[in-house]
């Protein structure tokens, strides 16, 4: 039987999980290393990939960075957390904001020790990384478009540092970032109409508060059109093995997207929007594996014969 005191720290522990968003951060390793294995280290072997050690640094320093800017996110919004979403904001006060900046500061503190060992200059990358995570968490976020901008960068840099890590430098690891920024910026502006009210509130001037429901739903749909024609550019366009149908599945949930939208009008609505997208995402990084068939089937193979 748990005391209540042991009840209590693994209640605040899931309070930690959930301000980090834990399950995010997994999603994203994942992302990060099956991009490594199947997209940028080209001929490298699976077990070269796992073993290289400046990799798993590269990759821990990201997830840590992610993690303490959740921290310091939740932290600049516990008050419009409080107004959306307010059971998820009742658990994440069971830790205090004391204790959130200090598990912010030593993660980030970690992250700069780890990315010393690989390089000065990956340094100075998470270093910057830092900063701007505490600048849009701090001023930027409340500004429209220069808030949404910044927030789809800072998404898609832990894919940058790996692809800097491998100097690949094809025109498809290029086509296929266009396509995520496009994603992350539609989900974005979809989370700033879910969460509307606590914006209004507090004064946050996002796209729906500064120009209207009506403006961000053509802004959406404008952003739409060039995500499906960068979906249909790299499907057609490159060699990605029958990652292609992924392509064309999700041009077909973009529609449906589209069409829900123009008639959503509750937060309900723009939070099954917002869940469309997060899923057209994770299956995204799942069919990453797919990019090349046979090197999946040698390299499983090769996994299973550890065994």
């Amino acid at each position: 039987m748990f005391s209540r005191q042991n009840k209590l720290f693994l209640k605040k522990l899931f309070s930690l999980f959930s301000v980090v968003r834990g399950y995010n951060i997994i999603f994203i390793i994942t992302a990060q290393y099956l991009s490594s294995v199947f997209i940028l280290s080209k001929d490298t072997s699976l077990k070269e990939v796992f073993l290289d050690l400046n990799l798993f640094v590269l990759v821990l320093a990201s997830s840590l960075v992610i993690a303490s800017g959740y921290i310091i996110n939740n932290f600049y919004d516990s008050e419009k957390d409080l107004i959306n979403r307010p059971k998820k904001s009742m658990l994440d006060r069971l830790v205090s904001q004391n204790t959130k900046l200090s598990v912010y500061f030593a993660l980030n503190l970690i992250t700069v020790i780890l990315a010393s060992y690989v390089s000065f200059k990956a340094v100075l990358f998470f270093s910057s990384y830092i900063f701007m995570i505490w600048l849009y968490s701090h001023k930027l976020k409340k500004h429209p478009f220069i808030g949404n901008i910044i927030a789809s960068s800072l998404a898609i840099a832990p894919f940058f540092i790996v692809f800097v890590h491998y100097k690949n430098f094809d025109t498809v690891i290029f086509a296929h970032g266009v396509f995520l920024a496009l994603m992350i910026s539609i989900r974005e502006i979809t989370k700033d109409l879910e969460n509307i009210k606590g914006d209004l509130t507090l004064n946050y001037k996002t796209i729906p508060v500064a120009y209207g429901v009506k403006s961000s739903k053509i802004i959406l749909s404008i952003l739409m059109l060039f995500t499906t024609l960068t979906a249909l550019l790299i499907a057609n366009r490159f060699e990605i093995g029958y990652m292609n149908y992924y392509f064309y599945l999700v041009n077909i949930l973009f529609v449906v997207y589209i069409a829900k939208l123009w008639v959503s009008t509750k937060k309900s609505d723009y939070v099954l929007l917002h869940n469309l997208l997060k899923f057209c995402l994770v299956i995204g990084a799942m069919s990453i594996v797919l990019t090349k068939p046979d090197l999946l089937l040698s390299k499983l193979k090769v996994l299973f014969s550890y065994f």
